[in-house]
């Protein structure tokens, strides 16, 4: 795991990943990547995870009922935060959906696609904390983490994103 990243490199283009989720940060991430993506020449992968965590075995029926739910949800998303990628930015997001626990899942395709250079979260604001993705990416061992993780403070305005972007 943990190729040489080939975003410089000819053929290839330096890609921000942004992970596609219910929370309201989530809107944050998504502007920062696309203004930051178009600013540089650069592309935007999103990604949104289904998770199996909460299909019950034993009831197999109602679970894949619940999955095929869950999964048209994280389409719906998708499809939201590309238009706004397309608004913001004029820039046309892969989209990406998998199913299984975020972390693997970001960690996965980090490994497959040798062009994600930068993962951008948001923070959230409530008293919560950063949020349930921040925190589990810190846990996991940012310092060995395969790429740079830009947190996005989730209060910050679009003006201010954009002086930052």
């Amino acid at each position: 795991m943990s190729h040489t990243r080939k975003s410089y490199e000819p053929g290839h283009q330096r890609s921000f990943l942004v992970i596609i989720d219910e929370t309201p940060e989530c809107d944050r991430a998504v502007y920062f990547a696309s203004r930051r993506a178009m600013r540089t020449g650069g592309r935007l992968v999103m990604l949104a995870v289904v998770s199996v965590g909460d299909v019950n075995q034993q009831w197999l029926g109602v679970g894949d009922l619940m999955l095929e739910e869950a999964r048209e949800e994280a389409e719906g998303r998708l499809d939201q935060y590309a238009a706004r990628a397309r608004n913001l930015a004029g820039i046309e997001p892969e989209r990406v959906l998998r199913q299984g626990t975020k972390a693997e899942e970001i960690l996965k395709l980090i490994d497959e696609d040798e062009d994600i250079a930068v993962l951008v979260l948001a923070a959230g604001t409530g008293v919560e904390g950063p949020g349930p993705l921040v925190s589990s990416l810190a846990g996991v061992g940012s310092g060995t983490f395969p790429i740079p993780i830009t947190i996005v403070p989730g209060h910050l305005s679009d003006e201010h994103l954009d002086a930052l972007a």
